[in-house]
Parts: C-alpha cells; sequence; structure tokens
C-alpha cells in the first residue's frame, strides 16, 4: 500500500504544473511578413497551444516602430523581433528577453543584371535600401567597407521605409538594384514573371548572397543572427514559456518539411504574398531555431559590428546575462 500511494504522489507532483496552470484568456503573438512569423501563422492553424490558451491570437508589425511599440504596450506575449532590435529595448529598460535566434540568412541583393556576384559589382550603381541606419542598411555598409568600398560615394543610395517598398520600386522599373529581405526576394521574382509586370518589368534576379559575404570577408560562417523570437510578458509561467518554445520549434520543422503547404497557409493569412514566393523563400533562408544561450556568441559578434558603427542600434553596449532567456 506504502509502495501505491508514493508511486501516486510521483505521479501527481509529475503532472501538477499542468494542472495548476490554469489556462490563459488570451495569448498573443506578434511578428512581421517574414520567414520568422511562418511558424506562429503554423501555430494558430493547428491550435498547438490549446493546453494553454483558448484564444491563440498572431498580431503583424510592418515596420520597427510598431514593433517598439507593442513591446511598450504590455498587451504582446511573444514578438518575433530583429535581434539588435530586442538587445536595444532590454538595455532601454523594456522587460523583453530573448528566446531564440531563428533567422540566419534571408538577405539578398537583388538586380536586373545577371553576372554581379560581390558588392564591389555594383559600384556606381543606384541602389533601394530599406530601414535607413537599421541593420540591413549596416550589414551593407560593413561589407562594402570591408572590400574597400565608400558606399558613400561608391553607390546611390535610395532610402525607403521597407523592403516591400524596395520591391515596389524594383517592378515598376524606377530602380534596378535593392537590399532585399526574405520574402520580398522571392515576391519580386516572381512577380516580374507573371501577368502584367511581366510586360512592363523585365527579369529580375537574386544576386549577392550577403550571408556568403559575410562569411567571406570576415572569415566566419556564412550566416548572420538576425532574428528570433523573444518574451515580453514577466508574469507568463515558466511552463508556458517552455512551451510556446516546443510548439514554434516544431512548427518551423514542420514549415522547412512543407514549403509548398506552407506557403498556401501564409499566403491564406497574408493575401499581399503569393503562396509560390513564401515557398520559395523558405527553401532559401537559412531557418533554423536555436535557443539565445547557444546562439550568444553568434549574437555578440553581430552586436559588435553594429555597436562600432552605431551604438544605439543594440543600446550602447552588448547586453547583460538576463537578456538571454534559459
Amino acid at each position: 500500500m506504502k509502495y501505491l500511494i508514493t508511486c501516486l504522489l510521483v505521479c501527481i507532483s509529475t503532472f501538477l504544473p499542468v494542472l495548476a496552470q490554469d489556462k490563459l484568456d488570451t495569448l498573443v503573438m506578434a511578428g512581421p511578413f517574414a520567414a520568422v512569423s511562418n511558424p506562429l501563422i503554423r501555430m494558430i492553424e493547428t491550435k498547438a497551444l490549446a493546453d494553454i490558451t483558448d484564444n491563440l491570437k498572431f498580431e503583424i508589425w510592418k515596420n520597427p516602430d510598431q514593433l517598439r511599440a507593442m513591446v511598450l504596450n504590455g498587451k504582446t506575449d511573444f514578438i518575433a523581433t530583429p535581434t539588435n532590435v530586442a538587445a536595444n529595448l532590454y538595455n532601454r529598460g523594456a522587460d523583453i528577453r530573448l528566446l531564440n535566434v531563428s533567422v540566419w540568412g534571408i538577405l539578398w541583393m537583388v538586380s536586373r543584371e545577371q553576372g554581379l556576384q560581390t558588392l564591389a559589382d555594383f559600384k556606381g550603381k543606384e541602389i533601394a535600401m530599406p530601414f535607413r541606419g537599421d541593420m540591413p542598411d549596416l550589414i551593407f555598409t560593413e561589407l562594402a567597407e570591408q572590400q574597400g568600398l565608400d558606399p558613400k560615394k561608391d553607390f546611390t543610395l535610395r532610402y525607403v521605409a521597407n523592403p516591400l517598398d524596395a520591391m515596389q520600386l524594383l517592378i515598376l522599373r524606377r530602380v534596378d538594384h535593392a537590399l532585399l529581405a526574405e520574402p520580398a526576394v522571392s515576391m519580386a521574382i516572381f512577380k516580374t514573371k507573371t501577368f502584367p509586370a511581366k510586360i512592363i518589368a523585365p527579369d529580375l534576379y537574386r544576386s549577392v548572397d550577403l550571408q556568403k559575404e559575410w562569411g567571406r570577408l570576415l572569415k566566419r560562417e556564412a550566416k548572420i543572427p538576425q532574428a528570433g523570437m523573444a518574451v515580453i510578458n514577466k508574469k507568463l509561467n515558466p511552463h508556458v514559456i517552455k512551451r510556446f518554445n516546443e510548439e514554434y520549434e516544431k512548427a518551423m520543422q514542420w514549415c522547412l518539411d512543407h514549403p509548398d503547404e506552407a506557403g498556401k497557409m501564409v499566403a491564406k493569412r497574408v493575401p499581399m504574398l503569393l503562396p509560390e514566393a513564401v515557398t520559395e523563400s523558405i527553401k532559401v533562408g537559412q531557418l533554423k531555431p536555436v535557443s539565445a544561450k547557444v546562439a550568444r556568441n553568434e549574437l555578440e559578434y553581430f552586436f559588435k559590428v553594429l555597436l562600432k558603427r552605431t551604438p544605439a542600434l543594440v543600446g550602447g553596449k552588448l547586453p547583460d546575462d538576463g537578456f538571454y532567456s534559459q
């Protein structure tokens, strides 16, 4: 009898965290029109956190200002974010912790010219550049200078609000070159192959892979810790955070294993995206969730590059241990 009672107590203690965790009224996830958000949409579609909440929501942010507002308004629980923005907000006192890095490569040069293989091949050309003074712009600047180029003199940079605006300039033939992030790269290429864009816009080509340039010029792996998921609700039970991590990783793997189905799924939720373009962006992107603690060395190297150029982008210093979630 004592043995049975002991076994019963062990079973109860094992499941107590789950039983004691009342379901949340609502759990809000947020992200941009990008691959980092694909798993969030999959989680909505499959009711992945039904054990945590009956009301799982996904909201879109369209620019860094909206992202920062969501972090500070107290109404969002998990948010997909560029890693440097998360570091910036943490260093400025926001209650945000980075959970993982899941996007390691989505930046490309797109051009109407074939055969351009390095940034040096774009010398003297006009380039549409999203997010002036932010991460893509600074990565471009770093890589250009590593090749002995002066971005202010050797290129004509046409700054726009976001990658989708740069994509539109390409499609409308207002520029011939742009730095884009997926899925805008694939969107631009697919749109110029379809009617009526095909009539007015010559073919576009996926040109320089900025991740490969990063690896080649800085003597590192050809990957950049660009974006991941962060938690911004300090009241969340650790069990909820654990379950989110599990389901996000599972959903990302599903997207990688089923890119065609994932493309249709995302386009259904975000009508402005073509399913074929989403599928292609999944196939070509470097997408792998790595815990923030494991990715810390890569993150700190990346942050130091940004600190050297614009300290404010990461809040003026490297984030301390508290930034890297368990």
